[in-house]
Parts: C-alpha cells; sequence; structure tokens
C-alpha cells in the first residue's frame, strides 16, 4: 500500500496476523464480542537503519532506545559526586529564595507597602 506524509511517498506492508476466534466475551449494546487468539507467535521485526534530523539510529537490534552521538566531546568532563551535591544544594536554595521573595511580594502587596 503507497502512502505518503508531507509530501514523501512511501510503501506500507502491514503485519498480518492470523488470529483464532474464541468463546463470546460478551454483549456490548447488544452486539457479541469475541476474544481472538493468535495461532503462532509473530515474528520479530528486522532491525533498520534509521536517520532522525542526521542522527543514525538502529530499531530492534540490541541498542534499541539508546542513541549515541556521532561526535564525542573530548574536553567534557563528567561532575564528580561533589560537584553534583553542590548543585543540587544550590538548585534548592535558589527555589527557597525564590518562594521567599515571592511571598514577600505578595504580602507586601496585601498590605500596601512599596517594595
Amino acid at each position: 500500500m503507497e502512502l505518503k506524509y508531507r509530501g514523501v511517498t512511501y510503501n506500507y506492508n502491514p503485519t498480518i496476523v492470523e488470529a483464532e476466534e474464541g468463546k463470546v466475551g460478551g454483549k456490548y449494546r447488544g452486539l457479541e464480542w469475541r476474544f481472538r487468539n493468535q495461532k503462532k507467535p509473530s515474528a520479530q521485526k528486522p532491525t533498520l537503519d534509521l536517520v532522525y534530523r542526521g542522527v543514525h539510529y538502529k530499531t530492534g537490534g540490541e541498542n534499541t532506545g539508546s542513541v549515541k552521538p556521532a561526535i564525542q566531546p573530548e574536553t567534557a568532563q563528567t561532575p564528580s559526586l561533589q560537584e553534583k551535591a553542590r548543585a543540587l544544594f544550590l538548585k534548592d536554595e535558589l527555589k527557597k529564595l525564590n518562594r521567599q521573595q515571592s511571598m514577600f511580594n505578595r504580602t507586601a502587596d496585601e498590605v500596601g507597602i512599596a517594595h
């Protein structure tokens, strides 16, 4: 089946899954519905090499879900545990100061004090 998305034409071949009818599951608005079971387990799709905005990645392989950057920065260093802890502490302190300042401003507006 040929489909088109944003002006790009591509072929779409959906996987056909053979299923066998099960027993009646129930009725909904007067119509019966049934469970269907697959006759054989579905096969894993092949690995595909894809590109998204210039980044190459694979599907169905061992690195599914992770994208490694093409260029590894050599100068970048991972922060130490102490640096991470310091950054978290400072971030928390800034949040507290921001909250205190906004509470002060609201109170000053209610009382009528120029701030």
